[in-house]
């Protein structure tokens, strides 16, 4: 299907997400902060960057505005990830180019559906092929409320295993 670079420094964030990624048929490349993540970026140059907000030294939302001004870059859709939605963050998670941005912890189908989404892809869940990747590459509206709004993502299904995912950043 789809390359995708996951920026993310927690260890069981980082798991849950590239399992889960590649069970549905994707390549995963992962950064554990911000400045591998933007030299993988334009290294490798993914389909998707899934990009955790809160990362050591340069923070997810500085690294997004690096990959924005690069020309290299620029087109690559990045999902921010945030444990953290409050009053005001989506502005600024939109303001330093994200294309969207899901709140942890997270569900593993909501992950794959956010993921098809921004690449224009059917659903993994639906069981349908693949496609293309759109030229807006824009995530639509959630089905559920804006996290913004005072409803967070519901209890994640946990990955088998018993791992936990997306506790802590």
């Amino acid at each position: 299907m789809a390359t995708l670079l996951i920026v993310e420094d927690n260890p069981a964030n980082l798991k849950l997400a590239r399992v889960v990624l590649q069970q549905a048929g994707h390549a995963v490349l992962e950064a554990m902060d911000a400045e591998a993540g933007l030299a993988i970026a334009r290294e490798k140059r993914p389909d998707l960057i899934l990009m955790d907000i809160q990362l050591p030294g340069m923070d997810g939302l500085s690294a997004t505005v690096e990959l924005k001004r690069d020309p290299a870059t620029a087109a690559i859709p990045v999902l921010a990830l945030t444990a953290h939605a409050m009053m005001g963050d989506e502005e600024k998670i939109r303001a330093a180019g994200c294309d969207g941005y899901l709140t942890k912890p997270f569900r593993y189908p909501e992950l794959l559906a956010r993921v098809a989404a921004m690449l224009s892809l059917p659903s993994p869940l639906a069981g349908e092929g693949q496609g293309e990747r759109g030229a807006a590459a824009k995530s639509p509206p959630s089905p559920q409320p804006s996290p913004i709004e005072g409803e967070g993502a519901s209890t994640p299904l946990p990955p088998r295993g018993g791992g936990a995912g997306g506790e802590g950043e």
